[in-house]
């Protein structure tokens, strides 16, 4: 469901699907309801690609760059790996970097074997890992979030990278591959000693909500904490209860930091900086409701899933880049987003890719709190589908 909001601004629910007539897509080149798991596609495959996969006894999963970019092209991977399965290639799966840890939490990662795997090396990721870990693989595979386009089939857009790369490599890998809408892995959440002490002190007790603060484009990107804080203050009232805000900020370079500012008569906030992203992972399923900018963490959120299964809703705010294309395309993962960021959605377009200069200068000005937190209020009601 698509909504209009005050202040020219609108609310996409993560549920919506797309027809290709309202937006610009690519042919897929078949219609992928109609081809059964494991037939081979309507078009030719790379025939390299597949000669090297083949071969292969071991993929290393190698990324270095965003933490975003990476969450949203392990779909990628994931295609790969679905198809040497279809193709009963027994291969051992490592990722390797910064993000090993997470990626292992998404089930793509095999055991470790004892004896070293036979066969060729494949090594996926962006560019920077592929340039640290590539250099003696015999197929490397880019996932660069500038390159795949937004693909249409069976009247459907697919406009969330995640869905962008599985089908690219399922066109180039030639079979019909398992993965339906949405594509996007999700992260296994489990015990955690930092939430259970946060938990301990009573900081995940009654209505919880989280606000992403950390941005690597802070004068674009930064709603500002004092914003998080008046949202968060409209939905408490609405409940008639006191809220506790947990304010996620970013490495300041002095590791975590936990600081809790002193009450305010609807809201108790606590401020996390620096939190490594596996403690996160298994701290937001533990809220009701988690707002960010369009950033990795905000990513990370509607990723992760909690013991049970379930995840709390997300909300990511647009204010210039395409709300469809940045976001997981899980049902849970909604966006709020600028006209801007509507005409960026609609025409496929990247306003830093395609030098598209902004309208307006109001960035995060354009969501007032008291909008944001209507739309919040009606997910946490379940008033919206």
């Amino acid at each position: 469901m698509t909504t209009v909001a005050p202040a020219g601004i609108r609310f996409h629910h993560g549920s919506l699907v797309i027809p290709t007539g309202v937006v610009h897509t690519t042919p897929l080149g078949y219609d992928r309801g109609g081809v059964p798991v494991g037939a081979p596609l309507p078009l030719a495959a790379t025939t390299e690609l597949v000669h090297r996969l083949s071969g292969c006894g071991e993929v290393v999963v190698a990324f270095e760059g965003k933490l975003g970019d990476t969450l949203l092209a392990l779909s990628g991977v994931r295609s790969v790996l679905d198809w040497l399965r279809l193709r009963s290639v027994r291969v051992a799966v490592r990722a390797v970097g910064p993000y090993a840890g997470l990626i292992a939490r998404t089930g793509l990662i095999t055991q470790p074997q004892a004896s070293t795997p036979s066969g060729w090396r494949a090594v996926i990721g962006d560019r920077p890992g592929i340039e640290a870990h590539g250099s003696k693989a015999a197929v490397s595979l880019v996932l660069d979030p500038a390159t795949p386009p937004c693909w249409a089939s069976d009247s459907r857009a697919h406009p969330d990278l995640p869905a962008r790369h599985y089908l690219a490599l399922e066109r180039r890998l030639g079979i019909r591959l398992p993965a339906v809408a949405p594509f996007v892995p999700t992260l296994a959440t489990g015990p955690d000693n930092l939430v259970e002490e946060l938990r301990s002190v009573g900081w995940l007790g009654g209505l919880t909500i989280a606000a992403i603060t950390a941005t690597s484009w802070p004068e674009r990107k930064d709603y500002t904490a004092q914003r998080f804080i008046t949202l968060t203050e409209h939905v408490a009232e609405a409940h008639q209860t006191q809220a506790r805000l947990l304010l996620i900020g970013g490495d300041t370079g002095d590791g975590l930091r936990i600081t809790a500012e002193a009450p305010r008569r609807h809201v108790q906030v606590l401020r996390l900086d620096g939190m490594p992203a596996d403690h996160l992972a298994d701290l937001f399923p533990h809220c009701h409701l988690i707002v960010g900018n369009d950033t990795g963490l905000t990513h990370l959120a509607a990723m992760a899933r909690g013991r049970d299964g379930g995840s709390p809703p997300v909300i990511g705010l647009y204010a210039r880049h395409s709300h469809s294309k940045w976001r997981t395309g899980l049902p849970h993962h909604h966006a709020v987003a600028t006209d801007l960021s509507d005409r960026m959605h609609q025409g496929d377009l990247c306003p830093v890719r395609d030098a598209i200069a902004p309208d307006t200068e109001a960035h995060m000005d354009a969501f007032p709190p008291a909008a944001l937190a209507q739309a919040g209020l009606e997910l946490l009601n379940g008033v919206r589908p």
